[in-house]
């Protein structure tokens, strides 16, 4: 893990001004969070390939769709409650089900949200988005994926869900790393559990775990999903057989998420069967969010290092 840092909003913000400059039909719609975004940079340098669609979310999801279809490459940002209960119906119709192009950006995922409290809390994006067919589901673990990921959304055709923080984190990955939509990332080996990990929060949570466990003699490892749909059903199987527990990692409602995910591979791969690999999920447990900070939050839901540590132990017992 690096100790360099960078807001996942400007990896976002810096990537699409890059590509904007090379292709014209990149555009940009808010519902007036721009200053949230900092696409405002964008508005500033293309005035006329950016649309402040007011506090009207499902409204820019059907602007975003009619400038698709007139071969516009439009992404779309919100805050993540916004960009997935507020506008699923216009989502899933006018651009999944239309089979247009465009790209759907959420920010603020699970506790990340902190002080905007439980209404701006999206623990069940992930279910909700999981189910639409043929959707591309992305939630990068640092600033130098999330930059490769919006450059691959830019390229290839079709709609796409991008869930992001807007703070700081750290960098995890060498500038010059290359990915693709559906490989997760072994990020780090281990011989008794392993962490399949969604998004920065977990994945960075999960190498602390790590750490932790290795000082009690425990060997983890760490897989960075990466990309939630179409997952990585071979690395997930790979790391079954090597360990004997997998435990998946979620800042969102476990029911339909990462967690059933990795549960419904194993289980119709029948690794427990197999090779006596145990299962276990952390994650949101069928809960509303609050009002609090991000360390207090991971706390009270439970997706703290500590949580994450036991949860191993326990299993290897």
């Amino acid at each position: 893990m690096s100790e360099q840092q960078k807001e996942m909003r400007m990896a976002y913000v810096d990537t699409i001004m890059a590509l904007a400059e090379k292709n014209k039909n990149i555009v940009v719609l808010e519902a007036d969070l721009m200053s949230c975004t900092n696409t405002g940079i964008f508005k500033k340098a293309y005035p006329d390939r950016f649309f402040n669609c007011g506090i009207a979310e499902a409204n820019m999801i059907g602007v975003a769709a009619g400038l698709s279809t007139l071969g516009k490459i439009p992404f779309a940002s919100g805050f993540g409650c916004f960009s997935s209960r507020r506008v699923y119906d216009q989502f899933f119709l006018s651009a999944n089900y239309a089979k247009l192009n465009v790209k759907l950006i959420g920010t603020d995922p699970g506790v990340t949200a902190a002080f905007n409290g439980g209404t701006h809390m999206p623990f069940e994006e992930l279910a909700l988005m999981r189910v639409i067919p043929k959707l591309t589901m992305i939630e990068p673990s640092d600033p130098v994926s999330c930059a490769a990921f919006v450059r691959l959304m830019a390229e290839e055709y079709g709609c796409h869900y991008l869930r992001i923080p807007r703070k700081p984190v750290p960098n995890l990955y060498p500038e010059n790393e290359t990915f693709k939509f559906g490989q997760a990332k072994v990020l780090k080996e281990g011989k008794d559990v392993c962490f399949i990990a969604l998004g920065s929060l977990m994945v960075n949570q999960s190498l602390k775990a790590a750490e932790k466990l290795a000082e009690a003699g425990i060997s983890a490892g760490v897989l960075d999903v990466l990309t939630l749909k179409p997952i990585d059903r071979d690395a997930i199987l790979n790391q079954a057989g090597k360990v004997r527990a997998i435990i998946s990692a979620e800042n969102a409602q476990m029911m339909s998420g990462l967690g059933s995910a990795v549960a419904e591979i194993i289980a119709e791969e029948g690794c427990n069967a197999k090779n006596g690999c145990k299962f276990a999920r952390i994650g949101i447990n069928d809960e509303f969010g609050e009002v609090g900070t991000q360390d207090y939050l991971v706390d009270r839901f439970g997706l703290d290092v500590g949580s994450l540590v036991k949860k191993a132990q326990e299993l290897l017992k």
